[in-house]
């Protein structure tokens, strides 16, 4: 039998890699919208219930994973939610029917979900004295898989190869991810619940109040983020569609940097005032770059909105973490599994807001949920003193 791997570097870079693929795979779909649509013959609605299907999927993985891994272990987990993945991509690649593409978002957002709170939790047991590093340059391999996907696959179905082999040769390359998580020993991520007191599972451990206020902050910054990056082209609509397209590029670049800069540097302040000081700023960003009246300053405006997103969602987990030392699996589902919902919630939303009120109005809501976003951050800290002991026997 082989001998299973236990570097934490390794197990780390493995993390990394799977944050990479999963950042592409994410804007897979987005990316290749065109060629399906008219594959399928179908409408935006009808991709819009893809989408709505697969971050419903994706909430699932992150929040059953994290369950699963308190009983099971992290290690068969992340090994079979990389082939779950992989198994939905291949079927969305290859089949010819449209309700069996739908069919395939479940087990391809299932596995991804999986994979993202996972992922996390396995940060926050890895990494326990540089939570805020470790888990800003994770989270910058997602960046660059956003990033690389929509610029690396429209060129390559403008070279002539069909969508399907794209989709495909994604597929492909995420089973060996899985395969190599089964030769790993990662922290278990199992929790073991005392019989001298009481201590919650992962559904009454999310509803207990300093994490619920997490979950809304980290659910409200990625409404406001998703929003914002599924809508800038459409808001730039008076902008050439290259330039356009630049700036979401730009605010993705803004995204990655931010977190690149904020691995150095978190860990030297306090990670709750550093996140709402991040989400902020990002706030104030959005307000400008709504009303200012010249389009180069507004795109600017994005870019600094994308490089203060940065930090915020793996600082929010690494401030979880501290506050719950011992339910790494369960804080890693729960999280990302409040962030998914908060993509589903207020994004499609924002299409309804355009042909009532305007995209701007629309637009302006992100920034009304970042503010809601620092408003749970600033009541989680007013709690912080009654919390450092609540893994030392109350959970």
């Amino acid at each position: 039998m082989a001998r299973l791997v236990r570097s934490s570097p390794v197990i780390g870079a493995l993390g990394c890699l799977s944050f990479l693929l999963i950042g592409w795979t994410g804007l897979l779909v987005p990316s290749l919208i065109r060629s399906v649509e008219h594959d399928f013959g179908q409408s935006d609605a009808g991709v819009g219930i893809f989408y709505f299907l697969y971050a419903l999927a994706y909430a699932g993985g992150s929040l059953g994973g994290g369950a699963v891994t308190e009983r099971l272990g992290r290690r068969w987990v992340l090994a079979l939610a990389a082939c779950l993945h992989g198994i939905g991509l291949a079927v969305l690649g290859t089949v010819p029917d449209w309700t069996v593409f739908l069919a395939a978002a479940l087990p391809a957002g299932l596995g991804a979900g999986a994979i993202d709170g996972g992922i996390n939790g396995l940060f926050l047991d890895l990494y326990r004295t540089s939570r805020g590093r470790a888990l800003n340059t994770v989270h910058l391999f997602f960046s660059l898989g956003a990033l690389a996907s929509p610029l690396i696959v429209g060129r390559l179905v403008e070279a002539g190869i069909a969508w399907q082999v794209v989709v495909v040769g994604t597929a492909v390359g995420v089973f060996p991810v899985g395969a190599l998580f089964a030769l790993t020993d990662p922290p278990h991520g199992r929790h073991e619940r005392p019989t001298t007191h009481r201590s919650a599972g992962a559904g009454l451990l999310a509803l207990r109040w300093p994490l619920l206020a997490l979950e809304i902050a980290i659910g409200c910054y990625v409404a406001s983020e998703v929003g914002v990056s599924s809508w800038l082209v459409r808001f730039l609509d008076a902008a050439p569609l290259t330039l356009a397209t630049t700036s979401l590029s730009l605010f993705w670049g803004g995204l990655a940097l931010g977190r690149l800069v904020s691995a150095r540097i978190a860990d030297r302040f306090d990670h709750l005032a550093f996140a709402t000081a991040c989400i902020s700023v990002a706030s104030c960003a959005l307000v400008a770059a709504v009303f200012v009246p010249s389009l180069p300053l507004s795109i600017a405006l994005f870019a600094v909105v994308g490089f203060a997103f940065g930090p915020i969602f793996p600082v929010i987990l690494a401030i979880a973490g501290e506050l719950f030392p011992a339910r790494s699996a369960a804080l890693g589902g729960l999280l990302t599994g409040a962030a998914v919902l908060g993509s589903i919630l207020y994004p499609p939303v924002m299409g309804f807001l355009s042909v009532t009120v305007g995209l701007p109005a629309a637009m302006l809501g992100t920034a009304l949920l970042g503010f809601a976003c620092a408003t749970s951050l600033v009541l989680t800290g007013r709690r912080r003193g009654q919390l450092e002991a609540i893994e030392s026997g109350q959970v």
